[in-house]
């Protein structure tokens, strides 16, 4: 016979392997330890350092003009930033590319209100590994990360705002 802990601890496991599958699926990757920080030129001209940000949720959405999917999710990451940012979310797009003027003109397409910050020495990029375009990182109010996902397909903004909807409550 069974007991009832061993019932218990095999739904357990199935709960945990289910929802590391859901998250691998949706292309997200649990993080933890301190955000490395940074500080960039911003479109406005201004550098912004990755720590003045502390005690705010930020989305970090590394993207390139080149980039199909990060031309795809941009819109829809400007809707989450207005409807979240009142609530103390932030998104900071970083730009890799060596050249700034690919971005500034995809940026007179698709217009977004949230800091775009250029990373025309990978600097940023390399103390995050990004190695796939679009590469989005979360980082909760303490500056500690807790989310990845590499690339996009549609249907991960709603798993974005199932993490953001979370980091705000904590």
């Amino acid at each position: 016979m069974i007991s009832n802990s061993a019932v218990r601890f095999t739904r357990i496991v199935a709960l945990v392997a289910t929802l590391a599958l859901y998250s691998a699926a949706a292309g997200a990757t649990v993080l933890q330890g301190p955000a490395p920080d940074f500080t960039l030129k911003s479109q406005s001209g201004s550098n912004l350092k990755l720590s003045e940000f502390r005690g705010q949720v930020v989305m970090l959405n590394f993207w390139a003009s080149w980039c199909g999917p990060c031309r795809q999710e941009m819109p829809l990451i400007e809707q989450l930033h207005q409807r979240y940012s009142p609530l103390g979310f932030t998104v900071l797009g970083i730009n890799v590319e060596e050249d700034s003027r690919k971005a500034q003109e995809l940026l007179r397409e698709i217009r977004v209100s949230f800091p775009i910050l250029f990373d025309t020495q990978n600097s940023a990029s390399k103390l995050y590994d990004v190695s796939a375009m679009p590469s989005t990182v979360f980082v909760d109010r303490d500056g500690n990360l807790r989310y990845l996902h590499k690339g996009y397909k549609p249907g991960y903004e709603h798993e974005y705002e199932k993490q953001i909807k979370a980091l705000l409550r904590e």
